[in-house]
């Protein structure tokens, strides 16, 4: 389904292989130092208080803050943390959500050559406390309400929003300060992951993995200071990171941040008029629902962090007659792997072609590599992929070989060379020795209208053999009645009798992590 509106000066049709290319070595060689070294991710604010100085950087709750202010007050946050003792590489949790704290915080943090670790704002007391031991940081940055929470065992000194000063009217005066120096190298960004395979794990991320990762955005997609991104994925992502924070920021875009899911903030964030939409899939269910979202300024809608599933785009594109770009990564990937920005219909597993500089080779479960007409687990290579998972080399030494990665997905290509994810590997049920992959079965049940919520597991029967069982919340006022074997007949209309889940559980409350995803480890446990 076509957009109505296309990128400024770029035509996405154009955006293939050569043209790509000479795009990718354009800004590549922009972001090159002196010494021929791509540039640390902490100069990006200052580059752009430089290029971009009386532009609009961001925008929340109706106020809106130049380049050159949100500069002068991450400089001044900066040196608050140096006056607190804070020194370069030291680590500095940053728990807060969605707002102009989180840009001043974060560039204030990497601005003294620190190590920014922005952490997941819906996490619990247990796993905050298994970070603050993994991280051993500093100083932790969060907001007055969320102290008590960092209250139980050795915490380091915890400053708050209101250190920030970010009502204080500012003075005309130069800023003395020059952000201190890493090496592209070095560590600079720590991601702890959200933790559905156990606790969260810290994701080492350096200069070199995201500006290379930006390059890459920025070769598939151009991005100027016309357009206007919509922030209402959480900033301690990787997704919104790298769109919402080092692209947007190299780029002199606006950003408009919305600081929480709700109807009401959704609305308010929309009358600014964004030109790009960013969201998971569910966020997009959302919008289904909501059904009259005004969303005629946004000449792009890209969809990434989970899986698509056929409903939800085909109800997108139904409702407001524009079509969600699918996209894949993760963030040991800074994220960007892949993206679909072409006006054509496709599956919605097809991510589009790998960005420049990403090598993808298929593997068996041998670890042999395999055609890519086949389905293997998915590994990728180039200077995007992490430094590995901190305090943790036996769990890095199980996904990092040899310079690839292995992304835990099954995949394939197209004969267009586009990427077709097909689930994650450890999600892979095998009965009677044939793979049965959950997401495939979780995109027909999708398709039931009564369906909100869909989790797929595999489940050992008396013979201890692998089945299917599927987890479904329905949508409000629907009836329980029946569903069930409404939901076994749509499976054996559409999926081989294998494949066909044994059981079908109605929950009220589906699990879920903090980026709308159904936490499989929780319904595995519920078995």
């Amino acid at each position: 389904m076509n957009n109505t509106k296309r990128w400024q000066h770029f035509d996405v049709k154009t955006c293939q292989t050569e043209d790509e290319q000479k795009r990718f070595d354009l800004f590549y060689n922009v972001m090159l130092d002196k010494k021929k070294k791509i540039m640390f991710v902490g100069q990006l604010l200052q580059r752009g208080a430089a290029l971009f100085s009386d532009d609009i950087a961001l925008v929340y709750n109706d106020r809106e803050i130049s380049y050159k202010e949100l500069y002068y007050r991450s400089v001044l946050f900066s040196k608050k943390l140096l006056s607190l003792g804070v020194k370069p590489r030291d680590r500095v949790l940053l728990f807060v959500p969605n707002s102009l704290e989180f840009y001043i915080g974060y560039f204030g943090v990497l601005q003294i050559g620190a190590v920014v670790a922005p952490l997941n704002i819906f996490l619990k007391e247990r796993e905050l406390a298994h970070i603050v031991n993994d991280a051993k940081p500093s100083l932790i940055v969060t907001m007055a309400d969320k102290v008590q929470m960092f209250k139980n065992g050795n915490i380091p000194p915890i400053v708050t929003q209101q250190d920030m000063n970010i009502d204080e009217v500012l003075q005309n005066e130069p800023i003395n300060f020059e952000p201190y120096y890493l090496d592209p190298e070095e560590l600079a960004v720590l991601l702890y992951t959200s933790g559905t395979t156990g606790l969260p794990k810290g994701v080492m991320l350096s200069s070199k993995n995201s500006m290379t990762n930006v390059v890459q955005v920025l070769s598939r997609m151009p991005l100027c200071k016309l357009q206007r991104l919509f922030c209402v994925l959480p900033l301690f992502h990787s997704f919104a990171q790298n769109t919402c924070v080092w692209s947007a920021f190299f780029s002199g875009c606006s950003v408009i941040v919305v600081p929480k899911i709700d109807r009401r903030s959704l609305f308010n964030g929309l009358q600014h008029k964004p030109t790009i939409f960013l969201g998971v899939p569910a966020l997009y269910g959302l919008l289904c629902m909501l059904k009259t979202v005004p969303l005629d300024s946004i000449e792009y809608f890209i969809s990434g962090g989970d899986a698509l599933p056929d409903k939800i785009r085909a109800l997108f594109e139904l409702i407001y007659r524009r079509k969600l770009c699918n996209g894949y990564g993760l963030t040991e990937t800074s994220p960007l792997i892949s993206v679909d920005l072409q006006d054509r219909s496709v599956l919605t597993n097809n991510v589009g072609r790998p960005v420049i500089g990403v090598d993808c080779i298929l593997r068996n479960e041998h670890g042999d590599t395999v055609s890519k007409k086949e389905i293997g687990t998915l590994w990728v290579k180039g200077d995007n992929i992490m430094m590995g998972y901190y305090n943790a080399p036996e769990k890095t030494k199980e996904v990092l070989q040899d310079g690839w990665f292995c992304t835990g997905d099954f995949a394939t290509f197209n004969d267009q060379g586009d990427l077709l994810i097909c689930g994650r590997n450890k999600d892979l049920i095998i009965h009677k020795g044939l793979n049965i992959y959950p997401q495939e079965i979780e995109n027909v049940i999708l398709g039931h209208m009564s369906v909100m919520y869909v989790g797929v597991v595999g489940k050992k029967n008396e013979l201890q053999e692998e089945i299917p069982c599927a987890f479904v919340q329905l949508r409000p006022g629907k009836k329980v009645e029946g569903i069930e074997k409404g939901l076994k007949d749509l499976c054996k209309k559409n999926l081989a009798a294998y494949k066909v889940p044994r059981s079908f559980i109605i929950i009220d409350d589906m699990p879920l992590t903090a980026t709308n995803k159904v936490d499989k480890r929780e319904l595995r446990k519920r078995l």
